[in-house]
Order: C-alpha cells, then sequence, then structure tokens
C-alpha cells in the first residue's frame, strides 16, 4: 500500500463520514459506486439496501445539520486497487461499525460494499 493510497482512502472514508453527517446526497453518491450495496441486520431482519434506498434513508433520518459525528478508522488494509476500512462511527444515538470495500476505478476509490453491525 502506498502512502498515497492510504491518504486517498482516508480522505474518502472522511467525505463519507461528514456527507452522512450533513445528509449530503451529492456527497453520498459520489463516494459509493453506484452498483454497490449497503448491508447489516437492523430491526431483526438483514437489510440489503442499493446505493438509492440507502441515500434516501439517511436523507429521511432527520438529523439536525452537522450532529457531530464521531468516527475512527480503525483498520486500513489494500492490495494494490482493493482495499477495505472499518470504521466505528455514530449515527443519530446509533453505533456502528462500518466494513467498506473500496475499489480504485479510473484513480479514485469508490465504495463498492458496505456491511455493517448496529451496536446494542
Amino acid at each position: 500500500m502506498s502512502q498515497t493510497d492510504e491518504g486517498l482512502i482516508s480522505a474518502a472514508v472522511e467525505r463519507y463520514i461528514l456527507a452522512m453527517s450533513v445528509a449530503d446526497e451529492e456527497g453520498l453518491r459520489s463516494i459509493f459506486h453506484p452498483s454497490a450495496s449497503v448491508i447489516g441486520n437492523y430491526q431483526n431482519a438483514v437489510e440489503w439496501l442499493s446505493v438509492d434506498a440507502y441515500v434516501g434513508e439517511v436523507l429521511g433520518a432527520g438529523l439536525p445539520p452537522n450532529h457531530g459525528p464521531s468516527w475512527t478508522i480503525s483498520l486500513i488494509d489494500v492490495t494494490n486497487d482493493a482495499g477495505i476500512v472499518k470504521i466505528e462511527n455514530e449515527f443519530g444515538s446509533m453505533k456502528f461499525t462500518d466494513y467498506l470495500s473500496l475499489l480504485k476505478i479510473s484513480g479514485e476509490w469508490k465504495i463498492v460494499s458496505k456491511l455493517y453491525h448496529l451496536h446494542q
């Protein structure tokens, strides 16, 4: 992993977190690949969302703008053009562990899959 890729991935994750925190539809769509999936267990059922459905949920959450996201990157692992990032974050009153799979496409890191765990 080059320092450049690590920095680009960290910047992509920061854009993702900040776009969530202000319900920035364009920002969220720019960091996810259009065919990405968001997957996890939510309210006792498997939730398997498209990017459109995920963005809709973020926009519909009704969080106040700049609700001050709390997040920490605990792992970045990259092999050439594929990488994974583990982050701990809070969205409103919920705490998540997210596993983001990223792929470098035309020189830009895009989230192609988000697997999450909602802490109880």
